[in-house]
């Protein structure tokens, strides 16, 4: 059974969710008062629905206290999105994941008792930092303690070496989650790269130019690992 989804606030960042969850194979309701944004992603969700979040009543006609979650990703007028959120609650919505835009909106989210919170200027900011710093770092995750799983570009200085030769385990204190290959196969009679996830790595898994790790740890000793190779 599909998990059933509502993102309410179709601007580029509430798009960006309803597309991707249904590409993966969601159930999709998209809500927004702007004809002209249900138009632009009818095609590609369950459904698009044009009406005003605030009127409580609306939401009601859409079923929105059955949906397994709902994101609030309304950019522009926080008035609304908290009326919303009001709302999404007083209907017992089980699971709600609310947009902050700056510390203010996200102490007050927090304190009407809204525990998942995204906060997307600020995880943008961040992760061009980190890329600016660390050019190898493609994508990471920040986790609590100063911990991350991060995916980075094989280093020139571990190529043609095993894991185990390596030794991220014991010299660095960093744990390989998983391998990322570019594989050559053929497509439509042509011959293309494709990348593929080689799932938990052998000890003897031998490290390629192509490779992406992704590897968890420490941040101060994932910054080691890459400058040291």
């Amino acid at each position: 059974m599909a998990y059933r989804f509502a993102v309410i606030g179709l601007g580029q960042f509430g798009t960006a969710i309803a597309k991707k969850l249904s590409e993966r194979g969601a159930e999709v309701l998209a809500i927004d008062n702007n004809e002209m944004n249900i138009q632009n992603i009818k095609d590609e969700v369950a459904y698009a629905v044009t009406l005003d979040s605030t009127d409580k009543k609306a939401l009601i006609t859409q079923g929105i206290k059955d949906m397994d979650a709902v994101v609030v990703a309304i950019g522009e007028n926080f008035e609304a999105l908290l009326l919303t959120t009001v709302y999404l609650n007083e209907l017992n919505v089980e699971r709600i994941i609310a947009r902050a835009n700056g510390p203010q909106q996200r102490m007050i989210l927090e304190k009407m008792g809204v525990d998942e919170i995204l906060s997307p200027e600020d995880e943008v900011g961040t992760v061009v930092a980190e890329r600016l710093i660390n050019p190898n770092i493609l994508s990471f995750l920040q986790l609590p303690d100063d911990y991350e799983v991060v995916e980075i570009k094989a280093p020139k200085g571990i190529i043609g070496k095993t894991l185990d030769e390596v030794g991220l385990r014991d010299k660095y204190k960093l744990t390989v989650v998983t391998i990322k290959r570019l594989f050559e196969e053929e497509k439509n009679g042509e011959k293309v790269m494709q990348e593929h996830v080689l799932g938990v790595p052998a000890s003897n898994t031998s490290i390629q130019k192509s490779d992406t790790l992704m590897v968890f740890g420490r941040v101060r000793d994932i910054e080691k690992f890459i400058d040291i190779n």
